[in-house]
């Protein structure tokens, strides 16, 4: 069914998997609550202090990160542009936060294989938000607040209040991949 026909989910994390698994890839989602944003700096300080046997700074389990990294706030909002980075530089990192609980994460392009399979085997879910609006997705964050690694500057850890974030599945907890559904159809195997 394509996704225009198909009826939006709404998650509120922290995710269990009853929340996870009747999504499939192509399902539109709206996120509301609180969120994490980080990018590759701070996930290998992330996956370092889980190798390390030192704690995370926020519980994972359940959680959603969004992998953007945003431009100064404007007066009087809480943060500038926040649009998705690309996904695939924190595939190295992205199946140990996994493992550590992470539910979700979001963000632009295609994951590894590694990431894929770590997506199944934790219940878990890649979602994608549009890439190039920035500035529209920043009216859907209410609240910004560095909470790790604030020397990292845009790329720091952010506590993210959200209302009704759009993104689309992209990896199920099934095996499904999006683009792969999309370059089928498509004719390009």
């Amino acid at each position: 069914m394509p996704s225009s026909e198909r009826s939006v989910h709404h998650l509120r994390p922290p995710l269990s998997a009853e929340d996870v698994l009747p999504l499939r890839s192509g399902d539109p989602v709206l996120i509301s609550g609180v969120i994490y944003s980080a990018r590759d700096a701070a996930h290998r300080r992330m996956t370092e202090a889980l190798e390390a046997g030192d704690t995370l700074p926020f519980d994972p389990r359940g959680q959603i990160i969004y992998y953007m990294g945003p431009s100064p706030a404007p007066p009087g909002r809480p943060i500038g542009a926040a649009g998705p980075t690309t996904s695939g530089r924190m595939d190295a990192y992205a199946p140990r936060l996994y493992q550590a609980g992470i539910k979700a994460t979001i963000g632009k392009g295609p994951r590894s294989e590694e990431v894929r399979r770590a997506i199944r085997e934790c219940r878990a879910l890649y979602l994608a938000a549009i890439g190039g609006a920035g500035a529209l997705l920043s009216h859907r964050i209410r609240c910004a607040e560095v909470i790790a690694y604030p020397e990292l500057g845009p790329e720091a850890v952010r506590r993210l209040k959200v209302e009704d974030l759009p993104a689309t599945v992209v990896n199920d907890a099934h095996g499904s991949d999006l683009y792969e559904l999309a370059r089928r159809e498509a004719g390009q195997t």
